[in-house]
C-alpha cells in the first residue's frame, strides 16, 4: 500500500519540471542555444552536472523531455539504445542522415516516432510557440550517453564547449578544462561513419511513426499496442509502449509485475490505488511500481489520452533499421 504522499513522490508534474540549458555539447551553438532539457526518470544522457533528475530510480529505461522555442533545433546525434519521442506540444520536424539531409518527417501533437540506433538524428520546433517533446531512452544507463556527429563536436569547440572522454562537458568560457588524463571526446572515424544508416523518408514513416488520430481510433475499445514485438511499430527495445484513450480501460483495479510509466497526453485522468487517488494532468509523468493494484479512468468529460510505457525482458541494446 502507498500513501498519497508516497505516490505524489512518484508523480512528476508538468509545472514542476526543472529545465537545464547547458545539458549538451551544442548549448552555445547558434540555433541550438535556447533548448531546454528535462530529466524526469533516470539519469538520462545529460552531459552537465547542472541537470536536475526528478526520479533517480530507473525501471529499465529513462524518461526525459526537450523544450524548445520556434526554430530551435537539437543537433545530429545517435544512441546505443532506442530513442522514442512523442509530441506533447507544438509541431516538430525530425531529420536524419550524416548531414541531416537524408530524410525528414513532420510530427503533430500526439504523434510518436521510434528512432532506431545506428543513424544520426536531430529535431526542430517548426511551430509558432514553445514546443515540448517527451522521450523514452532504452536501458538503465540510457546506452552510455550521446554519440555526436563530427561536425557538432567541431562546431561546439568553436563556441567554447569541450566534451571529455569521461562524458563531462567543459565550458572554456568559464575557464573549465578537462583534467589531466582526460582527453576530448574523439570524433567518429570514416569507417564508423560508413556504417551509419541512411534510410529513406518513406521507410521511416512506414515502419517507425504512428499518428495520434490513428491511435485514437485503434484504442476505442482497448489499449493500442504502439511499440513492441507484435505492435504497430515492431521493435523490442527493452520496453513496450501502449496508447490509452477514454474507452480503452474498464476502470477496474489491476496490477502488473512490470513498472508502468503513465505519460498523459490530453485530458485529466484519475489514478486510484489501495491507499488513495490522484489526478494526472497533461504533461504529467507517473511511475506506478510493480505489484500495486490500481485503476485508471478519465476524471472529466472530453478528449483523454495517454501513453503507457512498461519494461520488458528484452535486452535494451541496439535496434536495426528494418
Amino acid at each position: 500500500m502507498l500513501s498519497v504522499d508516497e505516490m505524489e513522490a512518484r508523480i512528476v508534474r508538468y509545472g514542476d519540471l526543472q529545465p537545464c540549458r547547458t545539458a549538451f555539447i551544442d548549448a552555445h551553438t547558434p540555433g541550438s542555444d535556447q533548448k531546454e532539457n528535462f530529466t524526469i526518470i533516470g539519469g538520462g544522457v545529460s552531459e552537465s552536472p547542472d541537470q536536475h533528475v526528478h526520479i533517480k530510480e530507473t525501471p529499465g529505461f529513462n524518461i526525459g523531455a526537450a523544450g524548445q522555442p520556434p526554430k530551435c533545433r537539437n543537433s545530429l546525434h545517435t544512441h546505443r539504445t532506442a530513442e522514442v519521442f512523442f509530441v506533447l506540444k507544438g509541431r516538430w520536424r525530425f531529420f536524419w542522415g550524416r548531414w541531416g539531409k537524408t530524410g525528414e518527417v513532420l510530427l503533430e501533437e500526439g504523434d510518436i516516432i521510434n528512432i532506431p540506433t545506428g543513424m544520426f538524428r536531430g529535431f526542430e520546433n517548426i511551430g509558432t510557440d514553445y514546443g515540448m517533446i517527451m522521450a523514452v531512452l532504452g536501458g538503465d544507463d540510457a546506452g552510455g550517453g550521446v554519440i555526436w556527429a563530427p561536425q557538432v563536436i567541431e562546431e561546439a569547440r568553436e563556441h567554447g564547449l569541450i566534451l571529455g572522454q569521461n562524458g563531462v562537458l567543459y565550458d572554456t568560457k568559464k575557464d573549465q578544462h578537462p583534467p589531466d588524463g582526460i582527453e576530448p571526446m574523439p570524433v567518429m572515424s570514416d569507417d564508423q561513419l560508413a556504417l551509419m544508416a541512411e534510410p529513406e523518408a518513406e521507410h521511416v514513416v512506414c515502419h517507425y511513426v504512428a499518428r495520434y488520430h490513428d491511435l485514437m481510433s485503434l484504442s476505442a475499445s482497448k489499449p493500442c499496442e504502439v511499440i513492441g514485438a507484435t505492435a504497430l511499430i515492431k521493435d523490442k527495445p527493452g520496453f513496450d509502449v501502449d496508447f490509452i484513450s477514454r474507452d480503452s480501460l474498464d476502470g477496474n483495479m489491476h496490477s502488473s509485475k512490470r513498472h508502468e510509466i503513465l505519460m498523459v497526453m490530453r485530458g485529466h485522468w484519475r489514478l486510484s490505488w489501495e491507499g488513495g487517488s490522484a489526478v494526472l494532468n497533461p504533461g504529467d509523468t507517473c511511475a506506478v511500481p510493480p505489484g500495486l493494484a490500481h485503476a485508471l479512468e478519465p476524471s472529466m468529460s472530453g478528449e483523454a489520452s495517454l501513453y503507457r510505457v512498461r519494461n520488458t525482458d528484452d535486452r535494451a541494446g541496439p535496434t536495426s533499421v528494418l
